[in-house]
């Protein structure tokens, strides 16, 4: 019996480890826009109209540009409706059926002004595994738990009434332990703040430059979780911070880009400055070490990727450019359909890239080349990066949700 209850045991164990892994915050549980599942590679619709692995599809009220995560068994996303955009709303559908199983909707009670393209709903919301963090452009924060019941809201631009811009803000929250992180960059009141899971009190607060600015958080894993530390990338520096007490740890301050958002893997760190840039950080280092630059590398809107050794970006032409992460020689080029806006995912060897028009192109990677094996049309625009669980793609369109997956 006892050998019986610790193979249950090591199963569920394997299980949780393996095959159930969650996507908790933009582009991925560590911003790397990453997984190991298998996906399909026949996805959406084919020139036909006929629909591909198509799980199912939900319709989403209002509209939003922001991207989905999965927590617990459903997938989450935020839209906003009404004249001004000023009604909030976060939906949690059936990872399974595609059924709603909650919705919440609140109103806006910063301003709500914004590009015609894009959304209030255009941050993603994030999570720890047990709340979920719902971010809008108004600088509203609202904290729910998986059930959807409100447990705390924080309307920041109350505290801060100039942060905002004429285009509307963009910059995705982040988990860390036990501190949600805000970057709220703009020419007004410019920040970024940690603020407290449990209550939504503010920890601490890091006065940024007074610039227009739509990058993300992105964590740098360290050799444990108390050695993690937070990169925040500014037009004038990429800076990386205790995330429970934001004091700075080291900064690069070159000249970066304002939308799309570092990410590192290892002790290595890619960043959008001089085209691309890769740095070192060593915990006992005052600075982080410039391995490389290579303005070939560098991308439009969508973020690097990084993976097994070769880094990843999507230029202004649409041209995928696959570059060495240990040199950042360029290996290979593969012209695309652009404009993007949503950064690619990975998986296994496949990377899905998804234009602004809708239109998913499906890249087999090799060392010497990438190819083009498929196409697929969701015939909405795609604005947000997608979502990877259990083997499945979730896809956020203009007006709908979809799940991609294997029968």
């Amino acid at each position: 019996m006892q050998r019986l209850l610790l193979k249950s045991t090591l199963f569920v164990a394997a299980c949780t480890l393996f095959c159930g892994a969650d996507w908790l915050h933009f582009r991925g549980s560590d911003n790397r826009s990453v997984a190991t599942d298998a996906l399909p590679v026949a996805i959406a619709k084919d020139e036909s109209g006929n629909d591909q692995n198509v799980a199912w599809k939900a319709a989403l009220p209002g509209r939003g540009v922001s991207s989905p995560i999965v927590v617990g068994g459903k997938a989450i996303v935020t839209s906003t409706s009404g004249y001004n955009q000023d009604r909030l709303h976060v939906v949690a559908v059936d990872a399974k059926t595609g059924e709603t199983a909650w919705e919440r909707q609140f109103w806006a009670t910063g301003r709500t002004a914004c590009h015609p393209t894009s959304s209030v709903a255009a941050p993603s919301p994030s999570s720890d595994g047990k709340h979920i963090f719902a971010f809008f452009s108004s600088n509203d924060l609202a904290c729910l738990d998986l059930d959807g019941n409100l447990l705390w809201y924080r309307g920041l631009t109350h505290d801060f009434p100039t942060a905002a811009n004429d285009v509307g803000m963009s910059a995705s929250p982040l988990v860390m332990g036990d501190t949600v992180i805000v970057q709220v960059e703009n020419k007004g009141n410019s920040f970024a703040a940690g603020l407290d899971t449990k209550t939504g009190e503010t920890r601490w607060r890091q006065q940024r430059k007074a610039d227009m600015n739509w990058t993300s958080p992105a964590v740098l894993r360290g050799k444990t979780r108390a050695d993690d530390l937070v990169l925040l990338q500014s037009s004038d520096r990429l800076s990386a911070h205790n995330p429970h007490t934001g004091e700075q740890v080291w900064s690069y301050e070159v000249g970066c880009s304002s939308i799309p958002s570092p990410v590192a893997e290892d002790d290595k760190i890619y960043v959008v400055s001089k085209g691309l840039t890769a740095l070192r950080y060593q915990p006992d280092a005052k600075a982080a070490e410039v391995l490389w630059s290579e303005n070939a590398l560098g991308p439009s809107n969508a973020s690097p990727i990084v993976h097994q050794g070769r880094v990843y970006t999507l230029n202004g032409s649409g041209v995928l450019l696959c570059g060495d992460a240990a040199t950042g020689e360029v290996k290979w080029k593969l012209r695309l359909k652009g404009p993007y806006w949503a950064t690619p995912v990975v998986a296994g060897n496949h990377l899905y890239a998804f234009n602004q028009a809708g239109l998913a192109q499906v890249v087999r990677l090799g060392d010497k080349e990438g190819e083009l094996i498929a196409t697929g049309n969701f015939g909405e625009p795609i604005f947000g990066t997608p979502a990877i669980a259990d083997g499945a793609l979730y896809v956020r369109t203009d007006g709908q949700l979809w799940k991609i997956a294997a029968p």
